[in-house]
């Protein structure tokens, strides 16, 4: 009988892979039961660690040990049901000769999806072959389907005929000219992107080499995180009080509770204020276009969460922080971009987006939303796929229902953030997005964009979607017209999704057409995905 190796990439966080882990266990039994079906048995290539509470490879030093274990023509299964830091396995990966199989459960609550299109991207940008499936109960018809075909050819093939390249589709020529002169001033012009701390949260993919970005016009200026709460604890109290109340008198609802390590406190609250007013200072300072805290290695340690100050950052009307020399309001009437988890593909995305939007006079708020899940809804209204956008913090207040007054912060859930901090959080309002995500493929820049529809579900959809998902986080309800769920996982290339408003859906198309245009003039490879 033919052997599949089974492996569990997991986090590099003992709480999250402990939680995870029941979950894990299901998904996996599952799993292995449809492939011993197809007549294959199943070795899993590590054991449960009693000590540790998982089952998980949850370092980079693990995963090589596992892989020198592996006979190296076998077939890997990859399976996933949380978020996995990619560099875990990569190495063994990289080595690997056999077939390669990424898999993951179809769940909001355990982020095995979101860990799978972070891994697949890592793969794709490393040049590593690879297959991939997910499921919600690993004996759907699609699932079986395509689990055959890998068993018996070592491949899978997905559709992806919502694609199309740049040349294929007809550029109206006021976007495209807009496009072309934008593309061609960036390049001129040059812009920095800050960056706190490089490679947070185990996304390789998120990582552009400075040969690729550089011909773009734009620079990384590489900053520490020790250097931004070293400025934190030079900015008077009085001064974050002031911010402070601004967001009070904006609207805000703080949820606060008694206990520091469980609940929001002002407290918590005050220093996210002193890391605003420091971020925005070090921005300027360097000269910044855009910035990315990485938080969650080694500033989680120190401080309260960055996930509010990256909201704020993304949003035009904003606390206003002061030059300490000048006195002059920084980056005033306008976001500083902040790409979360140092996702450099939506830094470099933003920047260009905010650059579009003003020239379009649409609103230039921008964010970056996990591709967290989606489900079927119907009503009298509605009868559309429905997928979850939510990231842990940083979508701008614009983007919410009634702005400030729509917006809430809650503390962040202790598995991932020891130390608290308040969220952004919000609903997004109903109306056309631009879509996109750059990524990196075969050596080369690429960028998929698309239009879409955020829509407004029932308070206890919504309400339902968020206990399933993570219910202090900020969410967004997006149709992608012309593109289903399967055909967005297959082509997908990250966990991250890149979203702007436009004022209705023809605008939505002519932003579409001059951002993609612009990236077309960087030397970037576009491609088109679904209707618009």
């Amino acid at each position: 009988m033919n052997t599949v190796y089974l492996v569990a990439n997991g986090d590099l966080r003992l709480s999250a892979n402990q939680k995870c882990e029941p979950a894990q266990a299901a998904m996996e039994k599952a799993l292995v039961e449809a492939i011993q079906k197809e007549g294959f048995s199943v070795k899993r290539a590590h054991p449960f660690d009693q000590k540790k509470g998982h089952g998980f490879i949850d370092s980079q030093k693990m995963g090589m040990q596992v892989f020198r274990t592996i006979p190296k023509d076998a077939p890997i299964v990859v399976a996933e049901s949380v978020w996995q830091y990619s560099q875990h396995i990569l190495p063994g990966l990289f080595a690997h000769q056999g077939p390669k199989l990424t898999v993951a459960n179809w769940s909001g609550t355990w982020p095995g999806l979101v860990g799978l299109l972070n891994l697949n991207a890592g793969l794709t940008k490393a040049g590593i072959r690879y297959s991939s499936l997910w499921s919600e109960e690993f004996r759907d018809k699609f699932f079986v389907k395509k689990l055959r075909q890998w068993l018996a050819s070592d491949k899978i093939n997905h559709d992806t005929s919502h694609v199309m390249k740049y040349k294929e589709v007809k550029i109206p020529g006021e976007p495209r000219r807009l496009g072309e002169r934008l593309g061609s001033s960036i390049r001129e012009q040059q812009y920095i992107l800050g960056v706190f701390d490089e490679g947070c949260m185990g996304m390789y993919n998120a990582v552009i080499p400075d040969e690729l970005l550089s011909p773009l016009g734009i620079f990384k200026e590489r900053l520490s995180q020790s250097t931004l709460y070293a400025r934190m604890l030079t900015i008077p109290d009085e001064e974050a009080r002031r911010v402070y109340e601004w967001l009070v008198n904006k609207g805000i609802k703080f949820n606060y509770g008694p206990n520091e390590e469980t609940d929001l406190t002002e407290s918590q609250v005050l220093q996210q204020c002193k890391m605003y007013v420091a971020a925005t200072r070090i921005a300027s300072e360097f000269g910044c276009a855009t910035i990315g805290i990485q938080y969650q290695q080694g500033l989680k340690d120190l401080s309260a969460a960055s996930d509010l100050v990256e909201g704020l950052l993304n949003n035009s009307d904003r606390p206003p922080v002061y030059d300490e020399v000048t006195g002059q309001e920084l980056y005033a009437g306008q976001p500083l971009p902040h790409f979360n988890e140092v996702d450099e593909c939506a830094g470099v995305d933003a920047l260009i987006t905010k650059e579009v939007w003003n020239e379009l006079k649409l609103p230039p708020e921008t964010t970056l939303h996990d591709l967290r899940w989606g489900r079927q809804y119907q009503d009298d209204e509605l009868d559309a796929y429905v997928w979850v956008f939510q990231i842990s913090g940083g979508a701008p207040p614009n983007h919410f229902i009634d702005g400030y007054s729509g917006t809430s912060s809650e503390r962040q859930p202790p598995m991932y953030f020891r130390l608290g901090g308040g969220t952004c959080k919000g609903i997004s309002k109903p109306g056309w997005i631009v879509w996109s995500r750059i990524f990196i493929d075969d050596g080369e820049l690429c960028f998929d964009t698309g239009i879409g529809e955020v829509v407004k579900l029932p308070e206890k959809e919504t309400q339902e979607r968020w206990a399933l998902t993570t219910s202090q986080w900020p969410i967004m309800h997006a149709v992608l017209h012309g593109i289903t769920r399967d055909q967005m996982m297959a082509r997908h290339k990250s966990n991250h999704i890149q979203v702007a408003y436009a004022n209705d859906r023809a605008s939505a198309r002519t932003a579409m057409f001059a951002k993609a245009a612009v990236m077309a003039e960087l030397g970037l490879k576009v491609y088109f995905c679904g209707e618009f």
